[in-house]
């Protein structure tokens, strides 16, 4: 394990030309709000080697190795590693490609008894693979302890040790089946900067029960919820401790009060944003009707036919919510743009 500015160094010197990088990252995130970022473990065809962020003082020379642009990042499910990774460095990777993600666009590598939506765990491909079983033993390890044990190491070792051959084998079937350009345009929506910047404004998406109040209760709700976010923010604490999402509907909808320190931290949070006075609550948060439902059916059934067709479950090219969003007039769902709208643009055209 590298712990000194020493180690470091001649560890990126010993892969400074290479450009496929699998990694991995081990964070703490019980306490916090922002991922505590504890190890990054890196392999390429010739080293694989983890780094214990909590011990080196300057992680530049690190930054600046992942982030070079011909570099391209190899990770199972990259989105909590990237934004562990942006939360220290700032920066995003130039290129991605997920290897879970490439799971999904090969339907027939799945387990039978997977369900369609289920994402595949590293351990569980690699063992489709590679037939080779992980232990999951420090699945829940507290990843700031020091010194670590041995069995914790190997254990992080073993999350980027297989991933350059997954990758290979997966990037020869997408390959195969024409699919290489979905991976990396899938890999790309990973890289959108407004995935890791917090938009308080948005933050009542995450209640759920919110829409289902009475309209007159959306606003209060609302502005709950945005000052909840920022205050979890500005002290770096999880939202829930700050107000359960229980206690912020029962305080929405009357049934219950703010002592007299958050009702003041409360009102003057509003008198900085006098913009949370106008957010809406969307309808695309509310229940389908008989008719929306129908709608659905329908677009499913020609969806399931394209999955069949190219080997794709119907989740990846489009959920029921996405679809319920189509049908209420959302311009933006991702089936409307790139390959998924390639191969759908027909069905949907015969729909209509």
């Amino acid at each position: 394990m590298i712990q000194t500015q020493a180690q470091l160094s001649d560890f990126l010197h010993a892969i400074e030309d290479e450009t496929e990088l699998a990694i991995d990252t081990e964070f703490k995130r019980v306490n916090t709000y922002y991922p505590l970022l504890c190890l990054v473990q890196i392999a390429t065809k010739s080293a694989t080697d983890c780094i214990d962020i909590l011990a080196i003082e300057n992680l530049q020379p690190l930054f600046d190795k992942l982030h070079q642009k011909h570099c391209l990042w190899i990770v199972h499910s990259a989105r909590q590693d990237i934004e562990a990774m942006y939360c220290l460095s700032g920066k995003l990777p130039t290129q991605l490609f997920d290897t879970q993600i490439a799971l999904d666009l090969l339907k027939d590598l799945r387990p039978d008894t997977c369900n369609p939506g289920a994402q595949i765990s590293y351990q569980s491909l690699t063992e489709i693979l590679q037939g080779v079983h992980l232990e999951k033993a420090y699945t829940r390890f507290d990843w700031t302890t020091r010194p670590l044990p041995d069995g914790a190491i190997e254990y992080s070792l073993d999350d980027v040790r297989y991933l350059i051959k997954n990758y290979r084998q997966l990037k020869t079937r997408l390959e195969n089946e024409q699919k290489l350009k979905w991976l990396m345009e899938e890999g790309q929506s990973l890289l959108d900067i407004s995935l890791y910047e917090v938009d308080i404004t948005q933050a009542w998406r995450r209640v759920k029960g919110i829409s289902h109040l009475p309209k007159k209760m959306h606003n209060i709700s609302t502005q709950l919820c945005a000052w909840r976010e920022h205050t979890a923010i500005d002290k770096n604490k999880p939202r829930k401790w700050i107000l359960s999402d229980d206690d912020l509907i029962n305080i929405a909808m009357g049934k219950d009060n703010f002592n007299d320190k958050k009702q003041q931290s409360f009102e003057s949070f509003l008198t900085q944003y006098p913009q949370l006075y106008d957010i809406k609550i969307d309808a695309q948060h509310t229940p389908p009707t008989p008719a929306e439902r129908a709608q659905r059916v329908i677009l499913q059934k020609g969806i399931q036919a394209k999955a069949n067709q190219y080997n794709l479950t119907t989740e990846v090219i489009a959920t029921s919510k996405t679809l319920l969003r189509y049908i209420r007039g959302d311009q933006s769902v991702n089936f409307l743009s790139g390959w998924r709208y390639q191969i759908l643009k027909e069905e949907l055209e015969n729909a209509k």
